[in-house]
């Protein structure tokens, strides 16, 4: 699941959820509901967090641990 990643990836940038809703511009209970999974996380939204935290979609939707985005990998 992908949801566990949110959280850490909000914390590893030393954001509350306060704070990052505010960034995003959405209503805190919409965002806790993202990243205790009750809630499927929008395709866009995942974009917007994946640029925020300068990691990959694929980091975020839980099907790599590799955090690094694609152009930013050695080829």
């Amino acid at each position: 699941m992908y949801y566990p990643r949110l959280r850490d990836l909000r914390e590893d940038k030393d954001l509350t959820q306060e704070q990052l809703v505010q960034i995003l511009g959405m209503h805190k209970t919409t965002y806790t509901n993202y990243e205790q999974g009750k809630r499927e996380i929008p395709f866009s939204l995942a974009i917007r967090l994946a640029e925020l935290y300068n990691v990959s979609l694929d980091y975020i939707a839980g099907l790599t641990n590799d955090p690094i985005p694609l152009e930013k990998r050695k080829r």
